[in-house]
Formats: C-alpha cells, sequence, structure tokens
C-alpha cells in the first residue's frame, strides 16, 4: 500500500538516519513545523491541507 511520512522539522534528523540505517538514504518524507500538540482542530486541518501537493508529488499522482 502506498503511504507518505510526515513529520515535525524537529525530528528531521531522525527521520534521515532511520531511512539510512534501513537502506533507503534517499528516502522523501515531509516535513511540517513544530510543535502540534498546540495546534487546534482547524490549525491542524490548515497543515494537512498545505501537504497534499507535496503528498501526491511523493505518491506519483499529478495534481
Amino acid at each position: 500500500m502506498p503511504a507518505v511520512s510526515i513529520c515535525t522539522d524537529a525530528f528531521i534528523p531522525a527521520a534521515q538516519a532511520m531511512a539510512k540505517v534501513y537502506g533507503f538514504p534517499g528516502y522523501r518524507f515531509i516535513t511540517m513545523p513544530h510543535p502540534l500538540a498546540s495546534l487546534d482542530e482547524r490549525q491542524l486541518d490548515d497543515r494537512a491541507r498545505d501537504l497534499i501537493p507535496d503528498v501526491l508529488s511523493i505518491l506519483g499522482v499529478e495534481s
């Protein structure tokens, strides 16, 4: 099943390290600003919508 990894920018080094350890040093993932816990539902929805073009790009879907 196709999937896209999304993490906050605070976890970029960890995401890159995990990709390298698992044999995918160039693995593409999406980042968003940290933190998320303080955001309300609308703010989270807005952030998620902003990521849609990048998600589709990684999945190889034309928007």
